[in-house]
């Protein structure tokens, strides 16, 4: 789990000063009307940590067996992301994942393998939610930053 920890502060060391240079109106901009802004993009990356937190803290303590599924549209519609500060969301969105790379560190070893579901007809071992957490945040933020 360390090491993980380590790849999600190093992404996000190496992606907050080339969001900083993006300015507000550049992350607000909508490539088509059905595509995502940058803002939403981070937005929805927030909206992951968050999801991911209750998941990952839950999971040592054997609670994570039964979460409702998160509908991304719906979380990045209603919080309308595109109306935020971009500078505010890259600061929250750093800060989050600073916190749960911390987290993820302290997370017990025999705590891997407790099950997490989150309404899959599989659950799946916490160990694959960490490593699939890094995944998706490696994914947007290529996106955001290319």
């Amino acid at each position: 789990m360390k090491e993980i920890s380590k790849q999600i502060r190093f992404v996000v060391a190496s992606a907050e000063n080339k969001l900083h240079r993006i300015t507000d109106d550049e992350a607000g901009n909508k490539p088509n009307p059905g595509k995502w802004s940058k803002k939403e993009i981070l937005g929805h990356l927030i909206d992951s940590a968050a999801n991911n937190h209750q998941r990952f803290v839950r999971a040592v303590y054997n609670k994570a067996d039964s979460f409702p599924l998160y509908n991304q549209d719906d979380w990045v519609r209603i919080q309308q992301y595109n109306n935020s500060s971009w500078e505010l969301l890259i600061d929250f969105w750093s800060v989050y994942n600073r916190h749960l790379s911390d987290l993820i560190e302290r997370i017990p070893e025999e705590a891997k393998s407790s099950l997490c579901n989150f309404a899959e007809p599989q659950p799946v071992a916490l160990e694959f939610v960490i490593t699939d957490y890094l995944r998706h945040l490696k994914h947007h933020v290529d996106q955001l930053i290319a």
